[in-house]
C-alpha cells in the first residue's frame, strides 16, 4: 500500500463512509472516548481523524487536534466541526508518518482504525510516541491478526486482497508493540463481532541529558532501525504554535 492510493481510496469513501462504516464502527470510538477521563485543558491529538465521526463525542474542555492525509475525508471532518461550532477543534492535513509536530506535544495520541491503514506503520507508530509526551497515552482501536491459529490464516490470504480496499488483516498487536516504549494498560475487544482491539498504552519512553526525546530502537530485517532514535524537532515555535492552538 502506498500512501498516495491510500488517499485515493480513502477520498473516494469519503461522502459515503459516515453511512457505510459509521455505525459499524461506533461502539469503539465511543468506547475510547468515554474511558479517556480527559482533564480540562488536555491536548488529545486523534491520527486519522477521517470525516471527524468521533470530534463531537469529546469533552470540549479538552483541546482536540485532528490529522487526516485524505483531504476529501478532511473536508467532511471540517463540515462537522463547523456544523457542531466546536472551537475547540483544529484539524490539518497532515501524514501520520511525518507528523509536523514538535516533540511532547500532546498529553494522548488516539488512532482508531489506522495502523494496519498506513504504508508503513513502524513510521507511524515511532511518530505517535514522538508527539505523546512521556507518560501520556496512547490509544489504539484496530483489528489485529487473531491469536486463533485457523483465523490468523484466513487472514493472511485475505489481506492481498484487502490491502485494495485501504487496509490490511495480518498485523498482529505485539508486532506493532515489539522494540517500543509502549506498555500495555488496557485491553478490551469490541465490534464488529469482538474482532477489534482497543488497545490503550502508557507512553514509557525517556529524556536524555540534552532534555530531547530518547526511543529506543529495534532493528527490522535488514539492519536498519525500525523504530528509531529521535532527538530533533520539526516545527518553528511559531509554527508549533499555531498547530496546537
Amino acid at each position: 500500500m502506498d500512501l498516495a492510493k491510500i488517499e485515493r481510496v480513502y477520498t473516494s469513501y469519503a461522502k459515503i463512509y459516515d453511512r457505510v462504516f459509521g455505525k459499524v464502527f461506533h461502539e469503539g470510538r465511543q468506547s475510547i472516548i468515554q474511558n479517556l477521563n480527559a482533564q480540562p485543558q488536555e491536548k488529545i491529538l486523534e491520527v486519522g481523524v477521517g470525516t471527524g465521526l468521533a470530534l463531537p463525542m469529546y469533552p470540549r474542555h479538552c483541546q482536540i487536534v485532528g490529522i487526516d492525509f485524505s483531504e476529501g475525508m478532511l473536508d467532511q471532518a471540517k463540515q462537522r466541526a463547523v456544523e457542531h461550532q466546536m472551537g475547540h477543534v483544529q484539524l490539518h492535513r497532515m501524514d501520520a508518518g511525518e507528523m509536523e509536530f514538535k516533540d511532547d506535544s500532546f498529553d494522548t495520541v488516539v488512532a482508531a482504525y489506522v495502523v494496519t491503514a498506513v504504508p508503513d506503520y513502524r513510521k507511524v507508530v515511532s511518530e505517535m510516541i514522538r508527539v505523546c509526551r512521556p507518560g501520556g497515552r496512547i490509544i489504539m482501536l484496530n483489528h489485529f491478526a487473531n491469536d486463533n491459529k485457523v483465523i490468523a490464516a484466513v487472514e493472511r490470504v485475505l489481506s492481498p486482497l484487502t490491502k485494495h480496499l485501504g487496509w490490511r488483516t495480518d498485523l498482529a498487536l505485539q508486532t506493532v508493540l515489539d522494540g517500543t516504549p509502549l506498555h500495555v494498560a488496557r485491553k478490551q475487544n469490541v465490534n464488529p463481532l469482538r474482532l477489534w482491539a482497543l488497545v490503550e498504552c502508557v507512553n514509557k519512553k525517556n529524556k536524555n541529558v540534552n532534555g530531547k526525546t530518547h526511543i529506543n530502537g529495534v532493528k527490522n530485517g535488514n539492519g536498519t532501525a525500525a523504530y528509531a532514535h529521535i532527538n530533533g524537532t520539526r516545527l518553528s515555535e511559531q509554527a508549533s504554535g499555531q498547530a496546537l492552538g
